[in-house]
Order: C-alpha cells, then sequence, then structure tokens
C-alpha cells in the first residue's frame, strides 16, 4: 500500500510510517518543515513539504495521487493559538479530503478526539474548546463527502510503549491510550475496508488491536 500522512511529523504519524515500512509498505508523509525530512527518512517514510495552511487542494492531489489512503494526523499542536487550532485542525483536514477526491483517493482516516462534540463548560480553556469545536467541525465536513472515512477518536494520548491492547466504541468512559497503539489500531484500520463511515472512540483496554478492529468491521456488516 501507498499511504500518505498528513502532519507527518507528528508522534503518532511517526509510529505509523515505521510500522507501515516494517511491513514492506510505503508511506508518504506531508510536512510543513523541510528540516523534518531527515526524520521521515529514518522512519521509512518519503517527506513531501507542503504547507497546509496555504496550499490548494490541486497541490494536495498532486501529492496524495495513486494513494491507497489518506491519513490525517496533522494538529496545530500545544502552544499554538485558537486561530491555528482552526487552520490546521479543521481547515487543513478539509483540504486534505478535498485534494483526496480530486485525486480519486476513496479511504480517508482522520484522527480526531475524544469528546470532540461536547458543549464545553464555561470553565474550560478557551484555546482547548477551540481545539474540540475544530476537531467536530473537522470531523462532520469529512463525514459529509463522498469518501470512504473513518474518525478515530482517541482518549488522552500518552508516550507509554505500545500495549497492544485497545478498547474501541463509538462512545467510551474517559481513558488513555498510547501513541503507538493509535499508529497500531491506524494501521489495522487500513487493512480493514469495512471500518468505513464509522466514527469511534479508542483508549487502551483488553482486546488485542487486531480483535477490537475485527469487531468494529463486522459491527459495520450489519449496521
Amino acid at each position: 500500500m501507498r499511504i500518505v500522512i498528513a502532519g507527518g511529523h507528528g508522534q503518532i504519524a511517526l509510529h505509523l510510517e515505521r510500522h507501515l515500512a516494517a511491513r514492506g509498505d510505503t508511506s508518504v508523509g506531508i510536512i510543513r518543515n523541510p528540516d523534518h525530512a531527515d526524520d521521515l527518512r529514518a522512519a521509512g517514510a518519503e517527506p513531501a513539504v507542503l504547507d497546509l495552511e496555504s496550499a490548494s487542494a490541486e497541490q494536495v492531489a498532486d501529492v496524495v495521487r495513486g494513494a491507497d489512503a489518506v491519513v490525517f494526523a496533522a494538529g496545530a499542536g500545544p502552544g499554538s493559538g485558537s486561530a491555528r487550532k482552526l487552520t490546521v485542525d479543521r481547515d487543513a483536514a478539509a483540504l486534505l479530503a478535498e485534494g483526496a477526491q480530486l485525486a480519486g483517493v476513496r479511504r480517508y482516516l482522520m484522527i480526531s478526539a475524544m469528546n470532540a462534540d461536547i458543549t464545553p463548560p464555561p470553565d474550560m480553556d478557551e484555546t482547548f474548546a477551540t481545539y474540540l469545536r475544530a476537531k467536530s467541525e473537522a470531523d462532520a465536513d469529512v463525514r459529509g463527502r463522498d469518501l470512504d472515512w473513518t474518525v478515530l477518536r482517541p482518549g488522552a494520548l500518552t508516550n507509554e510503549p505500545a500495549t497492544g491492547r485497545v478498547r474501541i466504541a463509538e462512545k467510551l468512559p474517559r481513558g488513555s491510550i498510547t501513541r503507538e497503539d493509535v499508529a497500531l489500531v491506524l494501521l489495522e484500520l487500513l487493512d480493514s475496508p469495512e471500518t468505513a463511515h464509522r466514527q469511534v472512540e479508542v483508549t487502551g483496554g483488553e482486546q488485542s488491536v487486531a480483535e477490537a478492529v475485527a469487531q468494529l468491521a463486522h459491527q459495520g456488516d450489519h449496521s
């Protein structure tokens, strides 16, 4: 497979790129900063330098054309203000979807966030509230497109080693999950086209990644 990952230098993306390379698949990581290119090559990925905050859909289409799937793993990141939550976490996700449609790439995996659709309580940090709104609006945009999308909403992310065990459902209690486990779930979703048109949450759990995704695929067959 050839997979194009927006936000190719993010921690989840780098894990995914390493796992794709280990099994012989090709990944292309879209990055804004050319200084990150060597990190992607070290992970086994091809870097593609493109700023998703200023690129056109046609430019994105040129990068993703011929891919089997695209993965949105970009994010404005900690320390960024509300404005970039909207231009990266929301608008860049829509731009990737538009580019995929222009290029004829149907499979789209979105890394979102648990509780993206909640009404923020009054005491929530304004930037974090904007981040959740950006994620919610990005998810809604992708769900409304003629794509084979899957929206994955992880719980609180940690940098612990992968456990290989997760819990996946449409709604879950609050929980955490390692970034590498999220990457392993994405890897399994790429192999499971039956999981298209599903939006699910994921945390650490008791099932193996393969079992949890297979169960999700089976549910999709009967939905």
